[in-house]
């Protein structure tokens, strides 16, 4: 991109940036540094501003970047992601959203802890969820990185290294001042601009087809050089016997997933009551459901008019798909019209990485502060302003090391990555998450069990796979320690959480409290008593 270019899309982005710092700016003054105002925002959202929210804190740079990249690059198997994460709301809305608001307060631990032994409850939840977090900001910032990599022309490490370092200082004083309150109101507008942006290049991609969608998935299949096994199942997970077991673990870490990620657990807590945290799920799921319809088209559209092989050679694992689509559909690099709309694109992109980043390190400092720090210090007494202080301090502790892992994991797929995310939630989140709220024999070992049997399997089996060594595409190619076939650990690591959370139990010398259980049954089913 020219100069010119490349200043249009800075502002773009400066622009957007001083808005959200603007919405910081104020809300940090009107703040009572309550523990309630800094976790839940006072508990004062709407139903339809809550569901924007979530919409915004879910649709992630692994939305809009990567899975648009993977469907550019791998037809029909890459759109399977969009699936596996739309039908995953499913699961939040049936089995987890009012249950949780009436039975927590901040934080998954808060569920959990109503029934067991707290402290070691509260560490063991507290350190899943900063883990898990810390995998999905990742995400975020290699997507960051390959965005502001191409706005300066540049593939090179310093580019995506100041841009990494630059969303990490920003989410540190998105969370620090402005807290969950804040880090709403920009989700909300996120989520704005992102639909909006969405349906312009939709429109655009399909006026440039006439409206024939087959006639773009036929240019697309012709472009990709695969031919009509672009359209069909089997091109990135139709090999041997190992990348259809790949695909069926990354299918159940995504549906699974969702659940347990923490940061969509605490906007359950912005709402006032059990019934708006529900309202709040069908506004995300109809938002959410029309973003990623808008994906495929967008895929197979960067597919058509940019072809596999350019999005390759940008951003080889395909990250960088819809900004080039938006400049071809602009008329072209060089060009007034492409200038435009690659820079609003390209704004919008990080926009949408800053929200993402804001909401995920506010839900991992209040895990910090609520439940590791107030837990291990309780003989010395922590009240709700230390709390917060403690977040806050956190809060930038979490951005150090994402930037660090971010720098790491540069080259590889945001969705992807995010796969990685949802696959340690499902495992060490879902299994406690749900045997607290289900099952009336769960003891202290056995919710303990349950996190680590699904976290350290999780981790220990990402650590020995394909990602991290022994293969070109590896975060460490040089070596190999790779003894684990798989990419994503879920198939193994999910039921391994589940069976932990049962054998804790049935060998433990604790008789589960039945009072204890009735009371939060009551409460999770009517209310009573919620906080």
């Amino acid at each position: 991109m020219t100069g010119d270019h490349q200043a249009l899309a800075l502002l773009l982005f400066s622009g957007f940036v001083a808005v959200t710092l603007g919405i910081t700016t104020w809300v940090s003054r009107r703040r009572h540094g309550s523990a309630e105002e800094f976790y839940a925002g006072g508990r004062l959202f709407t139903p339809m501003e809550n569901g924007f929210a979530i919409a915004g804190d879910y649709m992630s740079a692994a939305s809009f970047l990567g899975i648009s990249g993977l469907i550019a690059l791998y037809g029909y198997d890459g759109l399977l992601y969009g699936v596996g994460f739309l039908v995953a709301w499913l699961v939040v809305l049936f089995l987890v959203a009012e249950l949780v608001r009436n039975c927590g307060r901040f934080t998954l631990a808060d569920v959990v802890a109503a029934r067991m032994s707290e402290r070691p409850v509260r560490i063991a939840t507290g350190t899943s969820s900063v883990v898990v977090s810390v995998f999905y900001l990742v995400a975020q910032m290699v997507g960051a990185g390959s965005l502001v990599a191409l706005l300066l022309g540049r593939t090179g490490g310093a580019a995506r290294v100041w841009a990494v370092i630059g969303v990490g200082a920003l989410m540190v004083i998105y969370v620090s001042l402005g807290g969950m309150r804040a880090t709403t109101w920009i989700q909300i507008v996120k989520a704005v601009l992102l639909l909006s942006g969405t349906v312009v290049l939709t429109v655009l991609v399909l006026l440039r087809f006439h409206g024939d969608v087959d006639r773009l998935l036929l240019t697309a299949a012709e472009r990709s050089g695969q031919g009509r096994a672009f359209l069909a199942p089997g091109l990135k997970y139709g090999g041997d016997w190992t990348a259809r077991l790949d695909f069926i673990s990354l299918g159940l870490a995504l549906v699974l997933g969702t659940a347990g990620l923490p940061h969509i657990l605490s906007r359950f807590y912005t709402v006032p009551t059990a019934r708006a945290a529900r309202r709040s799920v069908v506004w995300s799921i109809g938002l959410i459901g029309s973003f990623y319809l808008m994906t495929i088209v967008l895929g197979f559209g960067a597919a058509a008019l940019v072809g596999p092989q350019t999005v390759r050679a940008s951003n080889a694992a395909g990250n960088t798909a819809v900004p080039l689509l938006a400049l071809d559909l602009g008329g072209g690099a060089g060009s007034t019209g492409g200038t435009v709309l690659f820079a609003v694109v390209a704004a919008v992109a990080f926009a949408t990485i800053l929200a993402v980043v804001a909401g995920i390190t506010l839900a991992s400092s209040a895990s910090v502060a609520h439940d590791l720090y107030a837990s291990l210090r309780r003989s010395r007494g922590t009240g709700p302003r230390g709390e917060v202080a403690v977040a806050r301090w956190a809060a930038v502790g979490v951005g150090v090391v994402a930037i660090a892992l971010g720098l790491l994991a540069r080259d590889l797929n945001v969705a992807f990555l995010v796969g990685l995310a949802f696959a340690v939630a499902a495992s060490a989140n879902l299994p406690v998450l749900l045997y607290s709220l289900f099952w009336r024999g769960l003891t202290t070992r056995g919710a303990v069990w349950a996190v680590y049997g699904g976290l350290l399997p999780a981790i220990g089996l990402v650590v020995l796979s394909p990602v991290v060594s022994g293969s070109p595409d590896s975060l460490f190619p040089g070596v190999d320690f790779q003894y684990f076939p798989l990419e994503n650990p879920g198939v193994v690591s999910i039921p391994l959480g589940f069976l932990a959370g049962w054998l804790g139990t049935v060998t433990s010398d604790e008789v589960a409290d039945e009072a204890k259980y009735a009371e939060t049954e009551v409460r999770s089913l009517t209310g009573a008593g919620a906080a």
